[in-house]
Parts: structure tokens; sequence; C-alpha cells
């Protein structure tokens, strides 16, 4: 099977997304001792640097680390099925989205694996609108489901041009 060349950029930047998360993840739990210190102000009161171990998802579900495997399962399949779907995908803005989200994905399975919990550190509470304390990962994530809600709705709406050009 050949691999296309458009499917090598997503993997391209969820490796980046990969090696930066878990670099940063290093530089917060060694380098910066922030599991000791607790937090550290980088802009206070707005952002910080603040130790969280996530042994959940999202809003605290399954705190108790009790999905620890089957999140690293549930993450492990998703990468592999947005690394096809990187076989598949013609768009470049589809494959910047898959390739942040595989990226996000495997970085933080890879805490999850390691350490039983996620590791985040990035801290904007102190805007009194962002209450999450989150990483690299999660941002990529993030960043790469509104990509791919915004290439969803360009694709949605070339389509319909060319519908409705193919009809007149």
């Amino acid at each position: 099977m050949k691999i296309p060349r458009i499917a090598y950029a997503a993997y391209g930047f969820a490796l980046i997304v990969v090696i930066l998360d878990q670099l940063t993840k290093a530089w917060i739990m060694s380098g910066l001792d922030l599991m000791e210190v607790g937090r550290v102000p980088v802009l206070a009161p707005i952002f910080n640097f603040t130790w969280v171990e996530n042994r959940g998802v999202s809003f605290g579900l399954f705190g108790d680390g009790s999905a620890r495997w089957v999140l690293s399962v549930f993450s492990v399949v998703v990468a592999a099925g947005l690394g096809w779907w990187a076989l598949k995908a013609d768009r470049r803005l589809l494959i910047t989205a898959i390739g942040l989200i595989m990226g996000g994905a495997i970085g933080n399975v890879i805490d999850r694996i390691r350490f039983g919990y996620v590791v985040d550190f990035l801290d904007f509470s102190g805007t009194g609108v962002f209450p999450w304390v989150f990483n690299i990962a999660d941002s990529a994530i993030t960043v790469g489901v509104i990509l791919l809600i915004i290439d969803s709705l360009l694709t949605d709406r070339a389509a319909k041009v060319g519908l409705a050009a193919e009809k007149s």
C-alpha cells in the first residue's frame, strides 16, 4: 500500500504535537519541579503553571482513575482510526485537523500509560472565564476539532454550491 504524500503531513503534525507535549511535560515535571511546588505564577493572576493529575477525562468524569486502561485503549483506537483516515483525506485543512487530534490523543495516552494520569499544567483560571487546567495535547485536540468543524462546513458549502451550479 502506497501512503499518499499528503498523509505524511498528518503524521508529521501528530509527531510534532507528541514531541512538544512530552517535552513540555518533562520540563514541568523535572525542570520546573511543578509537582513539588504546585503553582508557578507566569502572568499572575491570569496565567499560571499549575500541577494537575488528570486521572479521568473532561470535567472530572472517571476522575477516580478507574477507566485508565479503557481510556488508553480508546485513545489508541482513535489515533489509529485517524491515521487510517489520513490515508483517504485530500484536503489540507482536514489533514491538519487529523494530525493535531491524532498527536494530542497519543500525547495524552503516553501519560496515562506511564503515570496513570495525564499531566495538565496550563492554567488560565485567573481569567474567571476558563476554569480548566490543560496541556499541549489538549490544546492540539481542541484546535484540531475546531479545524475539523470548519473543514466540514466549508466542504458542505462547496458541495451545495456545486449542486446549485449543476442544476442551472
